[in-house]
């Protein structure tokens, strides 16, 4: 994980434990109701300091063929060239570069997301859920994110016209993480 130059490095970076971490979405299906899905195997770090807060790397990957609805048809089409192509790009990714702060235990994280190769801007809406020391000594923290993405603005253009006006698919996807990070303990 690679640092932004605006942030000093004076800890150890957290890494994301992909046992408690998991990353969900939700998009209208047939204008009428509403499908969720996750991705899973999520990995990467989050470097900040302490005494500046608002400054923050964060690096996150996700193996897009890990994206589960529930339904092995639709996941095979969602990783087929018509949405994610995941042959030609396997990963989805964040990099987080800034917070802008907000009430207790709240902020807003600023960064930038790539899905087929393309990449915006987005913001998530984070909370601390908490902190502490598990059992074995390692330090953790948790962080629940919400956010929004227009799938048309990466590329995932398919979609069906229906006979009774609308879509099949909504454009607006609700993203929902929930993510633990670790810092091991030294020695």
């Amino acid at each position: 994980m690679t640092a932004t130059a605006n942030v000093e490095v004076t800890n150890k970076p957290w890494q994301i434990d992909a046992a408690h971490t998991s990353a969900q979405f939700a998009v209208r299906h047939l204008m009428i109701a509403t499908v969720k899905g996750w991705f899973s195997d999520i990995s990467g770090s989050v470097v900040y300091d302490p005494q500046k807060p608002e400054q923050v790397a964060v690096d996150v990957k996700i193996p897009v063929a890990t994206i589960n609805t529930r339904d092995e048809k639709r996941d095979a089409h969602l990783k087929s060239a018509d949405f994610f192509d995941v042959e030609n790009h396997p990963w989805m990714t964040f990099k987080g570069k800034r917070i802008v702060r907000g009430a207790e235990g709240k902020f807003t994280l600023i960064g930038d997301l790539t899905i087929r190769g393309v990449t915006h801007e987005i913001q998530l809406a984070v909370t601390h859920e908490g902190s502490g020391t598990d059992p074995w000594g390692n330090e953790r923290m948790g962080y629940s994110a919400t956010g929004r993405v227009n799938r048309l603005d990466y590329g995932l253009k398919w979609n069906m016209a229906l006979e009774t006006g609308g879509v099949l698919v909504g454009d607006d996807v609700k993203i929902s993480l929930d993510v633990e990070v670790l810092r091991p303990k030294s020695g």
